[in-house]
């Protein structure tokens, strides 16, 4: 992760807002345009598969992550399921006998390279990140590194309107990009037993007490895994 890339990444999402709320569709926009491909799209992921598309740059990603959605197959599948970027340069090439159906949607869209890249923060997944391009090419070595910053923009971006969704009012402001990931992956997982709830939904209340506190993720993941800071109470939220 390039934190200050992905600050800037998020400052510029906010900047483009027009209601003063950050936008997944805004994300997805500057993502093509910076990287220069075909399409972009954002879906959420479950354990068991894609739970549904956020946002895409055009009609055409649209299509393809819904087909994803559809199928039950293709990249952003893999992706979420391994942890692990999928990057398909030539999908003709290497497509067909891995995903048969997406490939073929694929080629009738006129999209030929797939970069599917996952949302994952430990072993909470979010969603993918996946790139659409119309010609054969693999991405650059600044392209990789600003299409992983991008994808940690989005999860960022997912988990904050993730927690506006679950009540916890953390307005746009706190939109911070999660450092010291070793720590918050630990202290997550102590705050889903304190608090017997999902390991998703315990990093919405470690970010929101973190907010709430005006201190750095990391920082209170710290005290969560010396015992200082306890969840226990925290799901009494009315």
């Amino acid at each position: 992760m390039a934190p200050i890339r992905v600050t800037e990444i998020l400052s510029a999402v906010l900047d483009e807002s027009t209601d003063g709320h950050a936008s997944p569709a805004a994300l997805v926009q500057m993502c093509a345009r910076t990287l220069r491909v075909g399409g972009v799209g954002l879906a959420l992921m479950t354990d068991e598969g894609p739970a549904g598309t956020v946002a895409a740059s055009d009609s055409t990603a649209l299509q393809l992550e819904e087909l994803q959605f559809s199928l039950g197959e293709g990249p952003c599948v893999d992706a979420s399921r391994t942890g692990r970027p999928v990057l398909q340069p030539d999908l003709a090439r290497t497509g067909q006998a891995r995903w048969p159906a997406f490939a073929a949607g694929a080629d009738a869209a006129g999209l030929v390279a797939v970069f599917a890249f996952p949302l994952r923060v430990g072993a909470i997944r979010i969603g993918v990140l996946d790139l659409y391009r119309s010609t054969v090419g693999v991405l650059t070595e600044r392209e990789l590194a600003d299409a992983l910053s991008f994808a940690d923009a989005a999860t960022t971006l997912l988990l904050h309107l993730q927690a506006r969704a679950a009540g916890w009012g953390v307005p746009e402001d706190s939109l911070v990009v999660l450092d010291d990931r070793a720590e918050v992956h630990q202290a997550t997982g102590i705050v889903s037993v304190q608090s017997g709830v999902s390991l998703q939904e315990a990093l919405l209340l470690l970010r929101a007490r973190a907010y709430t506190e005006q201190r750095p993720i990391g920082a209170l993941a710290v005290d969560v895994l010396k015992g200082v800071a306890d969840f226990r109470d925290d799901l009494d939220r009315e």
